[in-house]
């Protein structure tokens, strides 16, 4: 089985074609891309730029509709944004800067109206916790490192206990060093907290690392290449995911597109 829990997918994408209007063009971002998402995976979208890996990841989200297919959560349609998705992008400035570390974690579980301030003070402590972020409870934005802010942004996403919580290359803005950090940290809090993620990215590395699920996208528009089941957790610097990454290195480079194929 190439997912943890639950047999039946969580997510399903079926037949997705995304397209957007430019002021000259009709650009197509991605072409029927079919693919599932378990309860518990670390489902990683990876493709060359522009291969439609963030559109893709927005569509998930709610935040455009497809041209052609369908994307169910828990079998019910996406057509909007909902607090079953939560995103977290690369962006520092994705945090409110008037607000400090714990208002910003605090700011969507109290903008559902569904929690007390008390309550969504006491869930965004213990996510704050979560990220060892406790003693910049109280810093603002611009007091802390780009580390620490993305750290900030998947604590106020996780608080929130989505279905699933989408990545849109959330370390690609950091440093080679605090890169490699906050991957260690997100593995560490999924070993925790099991939840479910969609993670895009680039690198092949960093997809081997972080995903035990990897769908690989052709160059414009994006296609599925290939879906690979990554390295056991924990041996993505072994014999086998190094072998994963030269596979997947020559798949993406490859002059031809070939066939959906699994690994």
């Amino acid at each position: 089985m190439t997912h943890l829990e639950d047999p039946q997918p969580l997510l399903e994408v079926k037949g997705v074609t995304l397209q957007y209007k430019t002021r000259k063009h009709l650009i197509t971002a991605t072409y029927r891309v079919d693919l599932n998402v378990f309860k518990s995976d670390r489902f990683v979208l990876l493709g060359p730029s522009g291969c439609g890996k963030s559109t893709l990841l927005k569509a998930i989200g709610g935040y455009m509709r497809p041209t052609e297919g369908e994307i169910r959560l828990k079998g019910r349609a996406v057509v909007k944004p909902g607090p079953d998705r939560m995103m977290v992008f690369q962006e520092f400035d994705q945090l409110l800067p008037w607000k400090t570390v714990m208002q910003n974690v605090m700011f969507p579980l109290q903008t559902t109206g569904r929690l007390s301030e008390a309550d969504a003070r006491a869930k965004a402590t213990a996510y704050i916790e979560k990220v060892n972020l406790t003693k910049f409870a109280d810093s603002y934005p611009h007091m802390l490192s780009g580390g620490m802010k993305q750290r900030v942004a998947i604590a106020r996403g996780m608080a929130m206990e989505p279905d699933i919580l989408l990545m849109d290359e959330p370390f690609a803005a950091l440093d080679a060093l605090t890169r490699v950090r906050m991957q260690d940290e997100l593995l560490s809090l999924w070993d925790e907290v099991k939840f479910t993620v969609i993670f895009v990215t680039h690198s092949i590395d960093e997809a081997v690392k972080i995903g035990n699920r990897i769908l690989l996208l052709s160059p414009h528009p994006g296609q599925v290449k290939a879906e690979i089941n990554s390295a056991p957790r924990g041996e993505s610097a072994s014999v086998r995911g190094i072998e994963l990454q030269r596979s997947i290195h020559d798949m993406l480079f490859a002059d031809k597109v070939e066939e959906t194929e699994h690994v």
